[in-house]
């Protein structure tokens, strides 16, 4: 697993982390041991980031109670999300009962910023956390998110990247790269919409130079050769799943007609009209997005 810096905020990230969105939202002793045989094979495989939020439900609560003893071999990346104080207060409170301390502190799609990121700037002067980012799934909030960033509020940014979702290429990475942010690329599988009509596996054979050997790892693999791209973290509750996540963040990249070939099939194959042909391959499990309702997804 590659471990790359988050910007200057001198964390080490793995290339490929993971996401409990919708996945580690579960109750009851047999979805608890799911998820932990997750955390397990994402810790095998040097994915040891997990993000998570107050706002994906029971999530937060079951990823503490997955890694128990195992807090100091991870990073954890949280969120406060939260219209009033009192509750974002008591987000914070809670989170960092369950965790001790926070890694990365984000500010759920931004909002309430202004609020927050007093809050969150004591916290890292008392040592309760270490770096701060701002999160959110809509294109139309990057205007927000590049204030922030040029006024070197925040240490990170995560917003949402894939083939067909590269808007952050405009203006959000270059800005990332020249100030020094880390940027973490959400739902790297669209939610799992590329996985509705993927490719054939002939149609990626010739990235297997590369390490490409399914559609789930060609896609985290274009995600990751942008190099302003400090981390990905799609969300899986498969353990098998997790273990093919984790293989597509080692080198080598791809290069420009590899990533090129990839967007390629994904105009054809994933973008192209209901007729064409539905085969349903990959890890996708339904349809989710972080502002959004839905069952559980690899994302």
């Amino acid at each position: 697993m590659e471990r790359r810096l988050l910007g200057t905020s001198g964390l080490h990230v793995p290339a490929v982390g993971v996401g409990t969105a919708r996945v580690f939202n579960v109750r009851g002793d047999p979805d608890q041991a799911r998820c932990e045989a997750v955390v397990d094979v994402a810790l095998a495989g040097g994915s040891n980031l997990f993000d998570t939020s107050p706002m994906y439900g029971e999530a937060e609560r079951v990823l503490a109670s997955a890694l128990t003893e195992r807090r100091a071999e991870v990073l954890v990346a949280t969120k406060v999300w939260a219209r009033t104080r009192a509750i974002g207060e008591q987000q914070i409170e809670q989170a960092l009962a369950w965790f001790g301390y926070v890694d990365l502190y984000q500010i759920h799609n931004a909002l309430g910023v202004d609020e927050y990121l007093p809050m969150l700037f004591r916290l890292r002067r008392a040592g309760r956390l270490r770096a701060i980012g701002v999160t959110h799934y809509l294109p139309s909030a990057y205007p927000q998110l590049l204030e922030l960033m040029r006024g070197r509020q925040v240490d990170a940014v995560a917003v949402p990247y894939h083939p067909a979702e590269r808007t952050a290429e405009e203006e959000l990475l270059p800005e990332a790269d020249r100030l020094g942010i880390g940027v973490i690329a959400l739902t790297p599988f669209a939610s799992g919409r590329l996985f509705e009509r993927a490719p054939p596996d002939e149609a990626i054979a010739p990235l297997a130079s590369a390490g490409v050997f399914t559609w789930s790892q060609a896609l985290l693999k274009w995600a990751l050769s942008d190099p302003r791209v400090s981390c990905a973290i799609p969300a899986t509750s498969r353990p098998e799943h997790m273990r093919a996540n984790a293989a597509a963040g080692e080198p080598p990249w791809l290069t420009i007609p590899e990533r090129r070939l990839i967007e390629d099939l994904v105009a054809a194959w994933c973008m192209a009209p209901a007729a064409a042909p539905a085969r349903n391959r990959g890890p996708a499990e339904g349809v989710g997005a972080e502002s959004r309702g839905g069952v559980s997804a690899d994302s």
